[in-house]
């Protein structure tokens, strides 16, 4: 049997910026990421019907996938970070707004993630998948995490790192201050601090009235911490926040803060449910998925690309009915490859992204309207 149009145009275009250490390496990665763009699934039972141009039974075949998904030489390192400097080298110089949060699979891995927000998602920059029964994870646990990402930031980038409750570290801090990225992290309601005024107290001291904010200048945190607190005290909230940032505070701070539920938070559910179903891998074991969590991001870089090019190329309409885009660049770019093995087609060349985001992908008005509603308070109190 002839091999796929696809699996082949994979092998031709990564081999571009991948240099393996064994030729079979390339040719499995490619095989895998063709069988999860086309079959849209993390399960590798699911990837069978597309790799049936080898003469194997399924039993070797999962034997195949299992052997990948061990190999130590089968990594991050050997095939995402080549592909992933490649498509952002247009980012050189500019400002970069990273997430960083984790994703609970089974209440028994944890997986950890440093993502580029982009494009009204997040694209990985690095990941692990930590068997922990828990989201808040140690620093000692993730600080590699951070060294991955560090490394694949493209020269002269400005970058600003986005963390929730649960990353509120000293160490991070010192880290994020080390490598000179700026941050901004929301803090859990017991950590001590201490005001510019001298003033020792918890963040639970610090809530505003209902629907005022308070910024607190200069504050000091993990007793040797300069940093700055924003907090607020919405009656559209659950709670209130509090919001901790290396620049000085002001409102804007809620809504740079507010980008990683527009980035990291979506890009876990195209993981999961609205994606590839992360869930029904079958895998349990931390190596293994993270091995397969970086075959998916290779998909999924794959996947965006083509999405961009489709809207680039004007043929959009051909794919989503939305009057304008309601569908993400990961479900254009698959729909589009869906569409190009159907007829035979080949793969577009891949090329780098462009810099500037492009315009959020709504569903529906409703929801865009919900999303661009603006925060607003009665009542705005600085303290320095």
């Amino acid at each position: 049997m002839d091999t796929p149009l696809l699996y082949r145009q994979l092998m031709d275009q990564l081999s571009q910026w991948v240099t393996p250490k064994d030729v079979r390496h390339l040719q499995g990665v490619s095989e895998a990421v063709g069988a999860i763009l086309q079959s849209q699934a993390a399960c590798p039972a699911l990837w069978l019907p597309y790799l049936s141009h080898r003469d194997c039974s399924a039993r070797a075949h999962l034997e195949r996938i299992q052997y990948l998904l061990e190999n130590p030489q089968i990594g991050a390192e050997q095939f995402y970070y080549p592909l992933l400097q490649k498509v952002l080298s247009a980012f050189a110089g500019s400002s970069l707004t990273l997430a960083f949060d984790t994703s609970m699979l089974w209440n028994e891995y944890c997986l950890v993630e440093v993502s580029l927000i982009w494009g009204g998602r997040s694209l990985t920059i690095a990941q692990t998948v930590l068997e922990h029964a828990s989201a808040s994870v140690a620093f000692a646990d993730y600080q590699s995490v951070l060294e991955q990402a560090y490394a694949q930031i493209p020269p002269g980038c400005t970058v600003t790192l986005l963390a929730d409750r649960g990353f509120d570290h000293k160490q991070l801090l010192q880290w994020l201050n080390d490598h000179q990225w700026e941050w901004v992290i929301r803090l859990k309601c017991d950590v001590s601090l201490r005001l510019a005024s001298g003033r020792l107290c918890q963040v639970d001291d610090l809530w505003p009235p209902q629907d005022e904010a308070y910024l607190y200048r200069h504050v000091n945190v993990f007793d040797e911490i300069e940093a700055h607190l924003a907090t607020a005290h919405l009656s559209t909230a659950s709670e209130p926040w509090a919001v901790l940032s290396s620049s000085p505070p002001a409102l804007q701070t809620f809504e740079q803060y507010g980008e990683r539920f527009g980035g990291i938070e979506p890009h876990f559910k195209d993981y999961k449910s609205a994606g590839f179903d992360l869930a029904q891998s079958r895998i349990r074991d931390a190596q293994r998925l993270t091995s397969l969590v970086m075959l998916l991001d290779i998909a999924h870089l794959i996947a965006v690309i083509v999405g961009i090019l489709v809207v680039q190329t004007g043929r959009r309409a051909r794919l989503d009915w939305h009057g304008e885009r309601g569908l993400s660049f990961l479900q254009l770019g698959l729909r589009e490859i869906a569409r190009r093995c159907y007829q035979r087609l080949g793969l577009p060349t891949l090329t780098p992204l462009p810099q500037r985001s492009p315009p959020k992908a709504y569903a529906t008005k409703h929801f865009q309207q919900y999303r661009q509603s603006l925060l607003e308070f009665s009542k705005v109190v600085t303290f320095s």
